[in-house]
């Protein structure tokens, strides 16, 4: 057993997963990522990561260019120890998986939604980023406090 199989698995779910839950992957990692193996996968999944969502996290100085969308489908076979649903849609398609220990659902807006001009857009990726830094390092600090 690696030392990353050995940490509790967190799967961030989405439908897409090219925007809010692969922002929220890489926030979480770099909060918590030395005690909790972090992943993130959708329902449907769109086959690219959001090249908003890619520089948006790149502001805060994290590489996701190499991001990739994945299918939920991927983990059915792991101990997923939390659940974290970031949409709508992912929290009404998703299963139970083998271990699951705690499911949350937390909700935010999908940048890709937003109209106007792209710095418009990217004022609502970066809005959106920040919600998510806000309450994924919060539960990531809490973790690694309550896993020392």
């Amino acid at each position: 057993m690696s030392e990353s199989d050995s940490k509790p698995l967190v799967l961030i779910l989405c439908t897409g997963n090219s925007c809010r839950s692969q922002m929220a992957e890489v926030l979480l990692r770099r909060a918590a990522g030395d005690v909790l193996r972090v992943e993130s996968a959708g329902s449907k999944p769109s086959g690219y990561v959001h090249p908003l969502a890619i520089e948006a996290v790149k502001e805060l100085g994290i590489d996701l260019s190499e991001g990739r969308s994945k299918s939920l489908d991927e983990f059915l076979d792991q101990d997923v120890e939390t659940v974290i649903t970031v949409c709508g849609n992912a929290d009404q398609a998703c299963p139970v998986f083998p271990g699951q220990v705690r499911r949350y659902h937390w909700p935010f807006d999908d940048p890709p939604h937003a109209g106007g001009s792209e710095e418009e857009q990217m004022e609502v990726f970066r809005r959106v980023r920040d919600e998510i830094d806000r309450v994924f390092s919060a539960y990531g600090h809490g973790r690694r406090d309550s896993l020392a």
